[in-house]
């Protein structure tokens, strides 16, 4: 019977009871659960939820919240996508990583990428512990977190964080909702962008976040959900990203909804939450390696 249960949620410290890189000495000023919105976070941590065994099919995904690189919507973007996961066998790993700030960091610019690739350095380590296939770890972000995923997604060939054992740092699938993919000042969220690299960033900084601009073969095989009427974070986004990858030949997948504005709160969850479960199954990310999609 215990079997039909998911275990209780897990929170573990992102780098153990190790240092925290790129991080100036401080106190923890990190407010906002109460109300679903945190601030200020920078003592970042991975949050486990494991799907019942009876249900579990081996799968992962890392999940990212967004909050315009201000916060996180951790909420609704995070603890309450995790539980949807986890309905369907898939383990969820949410992960509050830091919040971009000059007075915690070193770098303000890098603080979110190093925790990303930290969280699936993290996935993979204990993927036996829990049951879980390395090679099915995903990463689904929201809005700025959906820069976060993105930047995992194009960036994994270096290390940003100390990885002695050489675990992969690429998801192997990727999935962005109403993202903000570029640093481009034509169609960034300059919110996100002032927040990540401040009022005056370089052009090989703009570059290197732009992850239109980092996308190769080896990016992994991408979901892009997004509303033709967002007003807040530009369609755009979603649109330069999809062609940049179809003309790599990532396998990329996407759909655009006539209205849902940013959050997709015009629309009932299952109708945008579905595409992403067919999308999955499609392409074989919820059963054995032998026996996926070629």
């Amino acid at each position: 019977m215990a079997d039909a249960y998911p275990p209780r949620m897990q929170s573990f410290p992102l780098y153990g009871e190790g240092p925290i890189p790129n991080s100036k000495a401080g106190p923890d000023e990190e407010f906002g659960a109460a109300r679903g919105f945190l601030r200020k976070v920078s003592r970042p941590r991975i949050l486990v939820y494991l799907p019942a065994r009876s249900r579990a099919n081996g799968a992962s995904i890392l999940v990212f919240p967004g909050g315009s690189y201000a916060g996180l919507t951790f909420d609704y973007e995070g603890t309450q996508q995790a539980q949807f996961f986890i309905d369907h066998g898939i383990a969820a790993l949410v992960v509050k990583y830091r919040i971009p700030s000059d007075q915690t960091m070193v770098d303000k610019s890098m603080g979110p990428l190093q925790d990303a690739q930290q969280a699936i350095r993290f996935v993979r380590l204990h993927a036996k512990e829990w049951n879980l296939d390395p090679t099915r770890v995903g990463a689904i972000g929201f809005s700025a977190g959906g820069h976060v995923a993105s930047t995992l997604a194009t960036h994994f060939n270096e290390a940003y964080v100390a990885n002695p054992e050489h675990i992969s740092l690429r998801p192997d699938f990727l999935i962005v909702v109403y993202p903000v993919i570029s640093m481009d000042a034509k169609i960034a969220h300059m919110d996100s962008r002032k927040a990540l690299l401040g009022l005056h960033p370089s052009a090989t900084q703009v570059r290197f976040f732009s992850s239109e601009l980092q996308v190769t073969r080896q990016t992994p095989p991408t979901l892009i959900l997004d509303a033709a009427d967002d007003q807040l974070v530009d369609p755009q986004n979603s649109v330069v990203f999809f062609e940049a990858l179809r003309r790599a030949g990532v396998p990329v997948e996407a759909r655009f909804f006539e209205k849902g504005q940013h959050g997709f709160f015009l629309m009932p969850r299952d109708r945008w939450q579905e595409p992403i479960l067919e999308w999955l199954r499609y392409n074989g990310w919820l059963c054995l390696a032998g026996a996926r999609r070629p």
